[in-house]
């Protein structure tokens, strides 16, 4: 498996991979949350202006996904991604590994998240990697869905 930044040529791939991961838990979500969830291959075009997007693929194809959005105080993680049939095999662990790297590289001293109560193994693998919940958002935060908000310091020695 090969992780690397993706072009914008790879804007079909990563919305299908979004689209794909996302699917089984589309009835979980509220429509404008899914659709914000697993934007069109034109708005991920629109995101290589705001961050980074990475993407884990072998010679089969995509694997996983993961995009970063760097902020005055800290990086935020977006639309982590793992095809379902490839979850378990470290993909999402890799990609966060990769970010990770990127952030440190860049001088931030956090990254955060968002997750969604519907998610539970997510929740687990950002727990795994030193993400620790900040507070439980409101469901009038975003598209009437409640979760967590996550966080990492990456500035301190062993995180």
């Amino acid at each position: 498996m090969e992780i690397r930044l993706a072009t914008e040529e790879d804007s079909d791939a990563v919305a299908s991979l979004l689209l794909e991961a996302f699917s089984s838990f589309e009835a979980d979500y509220t429509s404008g949350a899914f659709e914000y969830t697993t934007p069109s291959a034109d708005v991920i075009r629109s995101r290589f202006a705001e961050g980074p997007i990475w993407l884990a693929a072998n010679e089969g194809g995509a694997m996983g996904t993961v995009s970063g959005l760097p902020e005055a105080e800290r990086f935020y993680i977006r639309s982590m991604a793992v095809k379902p049939e490839t979850q378990g095999l470290g993909v999402g662990q890799m990609l966060l590994e990769t970010l990770e790297k990127y952030a440190r590289e860049q001088g931030f001293k956090r990254m955060y998240l968002f997750t969604t109560f519907v998610l539970p193994a997510a929740k687990r693998l950002y727990e795994k990697n030193g993400f620790y919940v900040v507070r439980e958002t409101l469901p009038e935060e975003w598209f009437d869905m409640g979760g967590l908000e996550m966080e990492k310091r990456i500035d301190v020695i062993g995180s």
